[in-house]
């Protein structure tokens, strides 16, 4: 089953912290990793200990895609909540640091 992938206003906010090629290989991660079976555990993609972000991360080196899946609608979406980029033990998502 095929997902349709949106992003929050939040999501979209955040990507501008990026260059264009950093933007361009988070997108296509996204597109390639979460378009089919976003639920399914890899190496990569990892369900999330209780946090304010999001349920669900997506690791593409040292970016971090925070996601959660909708499927009560009549096609199922995966919802992109944040991105950042993560240094060392520490994640910054637009202009902040969050813990996790």
């Amino acid at each position: 089953m095929r997902y349709r992938i949106e992003y929050s206003p939040e999501a979209v906010d955040h990507l501008e912290f990026f260059t264009a090629r950093e933007q361009a290989i988070i997108l296509n991660a996204v597109d390639r990793q979460l378009a089919n079976e976003p639920l399914k555990e890899t190496r990569n993609r990892k369900p999330m200990r209780p946090n304010p972000v999001a349920p669900w991360e997506l690791r593409i080196g040292t970016f971090r895609v925070y996601y959660d899946v909708v499927d009560e609608a009549a096609v199922p979406m995966v919802l992109i909540l944040a991105i950042g980029v993560k240094q060392r033990n520490r994640v910054r998502i637009g202009d902040e640091e969050i813990t996790l």
